[in-house]
């Protein structure tokens, strides 16, 4: 199983990557079908499994209380409703010729009622809350800088502006988790007694 150390890693690296490919696929001035649609979608699904992972860890982190469960469970929620959008996406990638073939399956699915608040609008955004969240705490207690939550929250805020900044907010949660270590490894080193 991977480590926290790893998922704080590699989440970021694989979100980041996620965007690098999305941004080589548009080069032709369409994004998708084809392996690079499935593969930047991929490894974002791969990235969000990680996530969870390293929110789970922040709330051992954080000592287990109410407002870091509810961190866990909101960006868990947000993270199952991304996860849906980018299977849906990648499932539309296989089944469709080209482009325009693509749109026309998006657009009927996205007719179905509740699928766009469920899976694009509101309930992926809950992934983004509750990892401010759980940073906030981290911080709080001082194990994450004091401006973790600031880059948590501007990575969060990025894609709003343009998607191919992605890369930039991956990058900016690479430096925001660069402090945590894997939970047996702090508890050892708290444990420790210094010797005189």
């Amino acid at each position: 199983m991977t480590t926290p150390r790893t998922a704080f890693v590699a989440a970021p690296v694989l979100m980041g990557a996620y965007g690098v490919i999305r941004m080589l696929d548009g080069l032709d001035g369409s994004r998708g079908p084809g392996f690079a649609w499935s593969l930047g979608h991929l490894c974002f699904l791969a990235a969000l499994v990680l996530f969870v992972q390293g929110f789970a860890a922040m709330r051992t982190m954080t000592g287990g209380g109410r407002l870091s469960t509810v961190g866990l469970w909101t960006g868990t929620a947000g993270a199952v409703a991304l996860a849906g959008q980018f299977a849906i996406d990648l499932v539309v990638g296989f089944m469709s010729a080209d482009r325009g073939a693509m749109e026309e399956m998006f657009t009927r699915i996205q007719d179905i009622p509740g699928m766009l608040p469920v899976f694009y609008e509101l309930v992926p955004l809950l992934f983004f809350v509750g990892q401010l969240i759980l940073v906030a705490q981290l911080a709080a207690r001082r194990v994450l800088k004091p401006w973790a939550p600031v880059l948590v929250l501007v990575s969060a805020l990025v894609p709003l502006i343009g998607k191919d900044f992605i890369p930039l907010g991956a990058a900016l949660l690479l430096v925001a988790f660069a402090p945590l270590r894997p939970v047996r490894e702090t508890a050892a080193a708290a444990s420790k007694v210094p010797v005189a």
